[in-house]
């Protein structure tokens, strides 16, 4: 998923950085403003034990599959409604799922007739985020992963999994130049392939991860942690505005939409750290807060919080310091559509050890 602010481009610079300070080699990482789990899916893959945290709901799905889940997803409750299941090697039983799923009979549901081009005509705000027949089988396909878990057909583990594959194939052919705060006018090419179900893999491994939906500075007032990285928004840009929709499909719950993007109601959702009035007093009252031994942060040239500010406040802590490298700005759309002085951002890596 192309994911404003994700961390993919930059996890070898993040990881040399992390596992060079730490002292001890098993370290337990905090993923706590986890987005779509890149950081924590890399040092899961390195076998680490991960708890990871995010405060939209189409996050936590992604997280608690690529986190959460950690063994064989064996679908033994579907064998019932879909026997020849019983034939497939438990290792492909995924994909096969997956297969079924993206062949089952549409439907006209609320994705259909709130973000599709049919589905919107002659309503006050017609909109084109899908094209009908994504919309559609988006329905169908939600619907019934949710029918299955309330009759206990598939296991939560399996209800996570099958969620997070929606949500990353429904992604793949969205209408949008990346992020769901606008649509385009016209159908562009990749929108009009149809959706595919393709599994959203994970790591298999012994450890048993922890997968948290909460406000952070809530979390870290009742839980202790080894080694936490935060990745906390840069700027004014609310998640909750701009993958509105993924929060949608993610938490299927017929929201009352308004205006010309069906925006849902995101009161509990903005996030203070995308605030120039508020984040500095979050910041801080998250770093005086935790319990870890080791904090990183990352953040850039251009955030909300200036660099002297950033080291004010976690030098309180004990020992700081800070790493940096350059990247490519993450771009929504055209270059000419936006006023940007420079291709490239410096990222820095700041990091605390915390006395006890």
């Amino acid at each position: 998923m192309n994911y404003i602010g994700s961390k993919h481009s930059l996890l070898d610079f993040i990881y040399q950085w992390i596992s060079k300070i730490v002292a001890h080699p098993d370290y337990i990482v905090s993923d706590l403003f986890a987005g779509t789990g890149a950081v924590g899916k890399m040092f899961k893959s390195k076998w680490h034990r991960i708890t990871a945290n995010d405060l939209q709901y189409y996050s936590y799905i992604l997280n608690a599959n690529y986190i959460g889940n950690n063994q064989i997803l064996y679908f033994m409750g579907l064998i019932t409604i879909v026997p020849w299941l019983i034939d497939v090697d438990i290792h492909e039983r995924k994909s096969r799922v997956c297969d079924y799923l993206t062949q089952i009979e549409w439907v006209e549901w609320f994705i259909y007739h709130n973000y599709s081009p049919w589905g919107t005509l002659w309503q006050e705000h017609e909109r084109m985020y899908f094209s009908d027949d994504n919309a559609r089988q988006c329905d169908a396909i939600r619907q019934k992963i949710e029918q299955r878990y309330t009759d206990e057909t598939i296991t939560e583990s399996e209800y996570h999994f099958l969620l997070a594959t929606l949500v990353e194939a429904i992604d793949k052919v969205a209408n949008t130049a990346s992020v769901y705060g606008a649509f385009l006018k016209k159908l562009k090419k990749s929108a009009l392939k149809p959706l595919m179900m393709k599994p959203a893999e994970y790591y298999i491994d012994a450890h048993q991860h922890q997968v948290y939906n909460l406000n952070i500075n809530d979390l870290i007032k009742t839980t202790t942690h080894d080694v936490v990285y935060l990745d906390p928004p840069y700027n004014q840009r609310q998640y909750s505005g701009n993958y509105h929709i993924l929060e949608t499909i993610a938490l299927y719950d017929n929201p009352i939409i308004k205006g010309k993007t069906g925006l849902r109601d995101r009161s509990n959702q903005k996030s203070r750290y995308c605030s120039r009035s508020q984040v500095l007093q979050q910041f801080t009252d998250l770093i005086d807060t935790i319990d870890a031994k080791y904090v990183f942060l990352s953040y850039n040239n251009e955030g909300l919080m200036s660099h002297d500010d950033i080291q004010q406040i976690m030098s309180r802590r004990w020992e700081y310091g800070v790493f940096t490298t350059e990247y490519a700005r993450f771009k929504a759309d055209k270059t000419q559509n936006r006023n940007h002085k420079k291709d490239r951002v410096t990222e820095y890596l700041h990091r605390i050890k915390i006395q006890k």
